[in-house]
């Protein structure tokens, strides 16, 4: 469930006057501050716990994340592409080696897997070329800048 479903589900709950109504409208809040930078609307929002307004505003944020996924995305060489991919999974190797070999309370590591499945891409690619790849099928964004591998 993402950040936009997790909302919609708050609200309907919200209507269905299940749970409690004041930590639904605080996690909302919360939620809806990783989606927006319009501080004043959703305060406004979540201090008059007004439904319609949180549907309002919810779908202007569903209106931008549609537009930004439309947006036309740049055309890349399959070897610019090529590179960007082999560069993201040594990064996610390397990452999850660290995070597999950190030592614990023991004097050595736990021999546990790595719980590391997406990360931020390598910096020396242009965002526009991991958006291609995603398009392509060869990588899954899972917000907030990071991607992980489908």
């Amino acid at each position: 469930m993402n950040v936009l479903e997790k909302v919609r589900s708050l609200a309907k709950d919200l209507r269905a006057n299940k749970g409690n109504a004041a930590e639904n409208w605080a996690l909302a809040g919360r939620l809806l501050t990783r989606l927006s930078n319009d501080t004043d609307r959703i305060d406004q929002v979540i201090q008059s716990r007004d439904l319609s307004g949180l549907d309002a505003l919810m779908d202007t944020i569903e209106g931008r994340v549609a537009a930004a996924a439309a947006a036309p995305v740049p055309e890349f060489p399959a070897a610019e592409m090529d590179a960007a991919l082999r560069a993201f999974h040594k990064r996610l190797k390397v990452t999850r080696l660290a995070d597999e070999s950190k030592l614990g309370g023991r004097y050595t590591s736990g021999g546990r897997r790595s719980g590391v499945d997406a990360m931020q891409p390598p910096d020396g690619f242009p965002d526009a070329i991991w958006q291609a790849l995603v398009r392509a099928g060869k990588l899954k964004d899972t917000g907030g800048g990071f991607y992980s591998e489908p």
